[in-house]
């Protein structure tokens, strides 16, 4: 009943830009919440990787190979969460997934407390 939907990936030259979305829904007429988010990615044949991380709050974290070029940020009143990639690189290609550390959601069918829920993924592809 609960959906983490990422977009927004596709194929940019070297030094290109682009943002990718992650959209947190549940049933019409249910309300959802979510707590720290975090994007991961996974290049083919390696370990997927922690990118970067907001809290509830705004306090971002990245790791060091983006830093400078990524930015993570949220939308708290529509359950959306943003991860603008600038100066990307062929090191960036990529499958990206949206984690979130908790989500609280009520339904028609009930109401949810979950951790670690993660969405399908969106290819990012960078060309050089």
């Amino acid at each position: 009943q609960v959906n983490l939907v990422e977009s927004g990936g596709g194929l940019v030259q070297a030094g290109g830009s682009l943002r990718l979305s992650c959209a947190a829904s549940v049933a019409s007429g249910g309300t959802v919440s979510i707590g720290a988010m975090n994007w991961y990615r996974q290049a083919p044949g390696k370990q997927r990787e922690l990118v970067a991380a907001i809290t509830v709050d705004g306090t971002t974290k990245y790791t060091d190979p983006v830093k400078g070029r990524f930015t993570v940020s949220r939308d708290n009143a529509k359950n959306l969460v943003f991860l603008q990639m600038n100066a990307l690189e062929p090191e960036d290609t990529a499958v990206y997934y949206c984690n979130a550390d908790r989500i609280y959601a009520c339904s028609g069918g009930g109401c949810y407390d979950l951790a670690d829920y993660w969405g399908q993924g969106t290819q990012v592809t960078v060309s050089s």
